[in-house]
């Protein structure tokens, strides 16, 4: 049996974001569609100053391929002490027809192009049509992602961007400016840049409320990333009050994301979920309705996301001979 390898730079030449768009839209239609077995996914936190590792499993029917990705972050001395980054990630792909292991590929390009196509998918499906205007709480490498995503699918006419390291914002505004040409101001407050946003993104590490609800404005389309592990936090859970709430995965948000917060306050109650954005892409519940309204989009990735973008590279790599093959055992 062989198994392809590919290295991280070849899966960057494998895999175009508009692709990555459409293997995350894939993904959230098959989960809701029952072609997708998800168990929940684990992690382990470990003690500062190392980080967490999360562990993710999903069968697609569809493709019949099983995905398993490793994913660590937050390895704060990881440059220093060990000379590696302080996030990474690795993804396995078995066949499922065989349970034979076809594919072991680097994983890190791949949860920052699905989790920047993710806010993306939010966009299109909930964010108004004017929308022109983006804010940015944190500036880190996912900020980036959702940013390189969303500006596929919109015009982005300016960002307004806040992070607690001015340095970090600052190399945010040269990167995003030579990079993409859209201009960036950097706010001197989160509240000045939330009161700008027609669309707001949320990428920290935050263990707390970093964006009230009196600074959101009617209208607004929320992208919250940060958030995927009990114990993390990005929002004023007033702001869900009076908000249309659309989730990754009813399960894992309840628990684990940014929606745990209203529920654990009785803000909310589960009936005031709207539903799974993959219900809203195939059509069975309605996005937005009104360009008052204040959508959420609570995103705690998904398996199925890695399934699908690894299964469109894999077969990328194979049709332009791309990658190498190791033979683990003989038959």
């Amino acid at each position: 049996m062989k198994t392809l390898l590919l290295k991280k730079d070849e899966v960057s030449r494998l895999i175009s974001v508009t692709e990555v768009i459409a293997a995350v839209e894939e993904a959230y239609k098959a989960f809701s569609s029952d072609q997708v077995e998800q168990p929940d996914y684990m992690g382990i936190d470990l003690p500062s100053p190392r980080g967490e590792i999360d562990f993710k499993l999903g069968y697609y029917k569809a493709n019949e391929m099983i995905s398993m990705k490793a994913s660590s972050g937050g390895f704060i001395d990881n440059p220093t002490a060990h000379g590696v980054p302080n996030g990474m990630a690795t993804i396995f792909l078995f066949d499922a027809r065989s349970g034979s292991l076809i594919c072991v590929m680097d994983g890190s390009l791949i949860l920052g192009l699905r989790t920047g196509a993710s806010g993306a998918v939010s966009v299109k499906a909930l964010a108004r049509k004017n929308a022109t205007t983006v804010a940015s709480i944190g500036t880190g490498n996912q900020a980036r992602m959702q940013i390189r995503s969303i500006n596929e699918i919109m015009k982005i006419e300016e960002i307004h961007a806040w992070d607690s390291n001015p340095d970090t914002l600052f190399k945010y505004k040269t990167d995003i400016e030579s990079e993409l040409g859209i201009p960036v101001m950097m706010a001197n407050s989160k509240r000045e840049a939330v009161e700008q946003a027609d669309i707001l993104v949320t990428t920290t590490r935050g263990k707390g409320s970093l964006v009230e609800a009196d600074w959101v404005r009617p209208g607004t389309h929320i992208v919250a990333i940060g958030t995927d592990q009990q114990g993390k936090q990005e929002l004023d859970p007033e702001i869900f009050r009076n908000a249309k709430l659309v989730v990754d995965s009813i399960a894992q948000c309840t628990e684990k994301g940014e929606t745990w917060h209203p529920l654990n306050k009785n803000i909310i109650t589960k009936d005031d979920i709207h539903g799974e954005i993959g219900e809203i892409l195939l059509g069975r519940k309605p996005g937005r309705e009104s360009d008052d309204e204040i959508t959420i989009f609570d995103s705690t990735g998904m398996a199925i996301q890695d399934n699908t973008t690894a299964s469109r590279i894999y077969h990328n790599a194979i049709a332009y001979n791309v990658g190498t093959f190791f033979r683990f055992f003989e038959q």
